[in-house]
């Protein structure tokens, strides 16, 4: 079929729309005066223990509750951190290389391309982010190659971005979902206020799932419509970006002892022996509740990369190049395990946390009917300054949580309303698109022009979403491991 965009009139500058202006300008003032995300942390760390001791808590029970708190997410830190490696290395295997290539060749329309990449990134992100990021990146580049379609670069880069900045936290890896389903991963201390909440009570939610279903169709129509088309649209080639991947093909050992590592004997044994133990698992319990546990969806994932990279020697070499994208992981996760410590263990004048004076304000400002709304504002606002999943639903849900409790909000949905809405700042915080970005050979400004679009029309269909089917979710107590 005939690619009809390539008739579209030439590209004016003065033809951009304002919203696109005003997203370049936010996006480059944003890369000039923020710092780095590990800056921001750090400053939680500091107005946190402030905090405390503006209630009346002693300096030396803040440091005290600092350095108790600062190992207690060491368990979730590797977790998470495998998580991103897993699926890096699951992203990169021949096999999915191959796919990758077929799927590139579908499109037929430079926007439909741009859809299609949406698409791929919206659904491929309910399973696991870090494919998300990579394997659509991957494929932006694929499509990106062919002569036949005249593809705008940056439209199509923002729609592999979409699974972050939409659906991920609605789906399987979504960090604060896992963290309240494996009791042996949360703090004792908000494990205490929550208990634990399964799969079944958050992104199974029926609710949940109409709510991921209107996102992903919005997105998409976002996508499509916001691309530029013809003359307007700058391909890599117009943007200087270098397409050409280097071979990565395996080579043959020159050593006896490099006989195993280019063999793949000891996959097949390893992957034998996981195959073996995954079927127990989801044989002999409730499959929700067995890919609930994260280690459990890490091991399946692992062993999924070992047996797509066949070979040992190529599986190391993805882990290798994987390991950079953990780094925000390993050395902020222990800053936030010291804030929910100091949260919740760091005591007043009057006996009170500051968790607890926080519950009360959120409380005060809230009502049952209001809370989905009034989190979620909270929530994304806080996403833009701390752009951590996992370690911002530590932060938050002692006291979000306490107060769901107290105005009797469904906790599993106060989860969802904390994930509809933490990724919404993902759409304009380069903080995510690093991975992305380092694949696309492109700048966090070149894209977020069409993702800051996308957040117009998502912020307010959030908010009413979270709002309205609330309504439908009765309150039930904390279940208790």
């Amino acid at each position: 079929m005939k690619d009809t965009s390539l008739s579209a009139p030439p590209y004016e500058p003065s033809a951009r729309g304002g919203l696109e202006r005003l997203a370049i300008r936010v996006t480059d003032w944003s890369e000039r005066w923020f710092p780095d995300s590990y800056i921001f942390a750090a400053i939680a760390v500091v107005v946190v223990a402030i905090g405390a001791m503006l209630i009346g808590a002693p300096a030396q029970g803040v440091a005290r509750a600092f350095g108790d708190g600062f190992w207690s997410l060491i368990p979730f830190t590797m977790q998470m951190a495998v998580v991103a490696i897993a699926g890096y290395v699951v992203a990169v295997s021949p096999p999915a290389s191959m796919l990758i290539a077929r799927l590139a060749s579908l499109p037929r329309t430079a926007r439909g391309a741009v859809a299609f990449v949406a698409l791929i990134s919206l659904g491929t992100s309910l399973v696991n982010w870090a494919i998300s990021l990579i394997f659509s990146g991957l494929l932006v580049r694929a499509i990106a190659r062919r002569n036949d379609l005249r593809m705008d670069y940056r439209a199509a880069s923002a729609a592999a971005y979409l699974g972050m900045g939409a659906t991920w936290a609605l789906g399987l890896s979504s960090s604060a979902a896992q963290l309240q389903a494996n009791p042996a991963s949360l703090p004792k201390s908000l494990l205490d206020i929550t208990g634990v909440i399964p799969f079944s009570e958050t992104i199974f939610l029926w609710q949940s799932m109409v709510m991921t279903g209107v996102l992903i169709v919005a997105s998409l129509v976002v996508a499509y419509f916001s691309a530029p088309t013809g003359a307007r649209a700058r391909t890599a080639a117009d943007m200087g970006v270098d397409l050409d991947d280097t071979d990565d093909a395996i080579t043959k050992p020159t050593r006896p002892g490099e006989w195993l590592e280019y063999s793949p004997l000891l996959t097949l044994l390893l992957v034998a022996l996981g195959a073996g133990w995954l079927y127990s698992e989801f044989t002999t319990k409730d499959p929700i509740l067995a890919i609930s546990n994260l280690n459990t969806y890490n091991f399946l994932f692992l062993m999924l990369g070992m047996l797509l990279n066949w070979r040992p020697r190529r599986f190391l070499r993805a882990v290798a190049r994987s390991v950079p994208s953990t780094a925000g992981v390993l050395i902020q996760f222990p800053l936030y395990g010291g804030i929910a410590f100091i949260l919740t263990k760091a005591t007043g004048g009057d006996g009170a946390t500051l968790s607890h004076h926080l519950a009360s304000a959120f409380v005060s400002m809230a009502t049952t009917e209001s809370f989905s709304a009034v989190m979620g504002i909270y929530s994304a606002v806080l996403g833009f300054f701390v752009p951590s999943g996992g370690g911002k639903w530590i932060i938050e849900a002692p006291y979000v949580m306490q107060a769901a409790n107290e105005l009797h909000v469904h906790l599993g949905w106060a989860v969802q309303v904390y994930n509809a809405a933490e990724a919404l700042p993902n759409l304009i915080n380069p903080f995510w698109m690093l991975p992305l970005l380092g694949v696309l050979g492109i700048r966090a400004k070149d894209v977020v022009g069409f993702t800051f679009t996308q957040l117009l029309v998502h912020a307010p269909l959030v908010l009413f979403m979270l709002w309205a089917l609330a309504m439908t979710l009765p309150y039930h107590p904390p279940v208790m491991p």
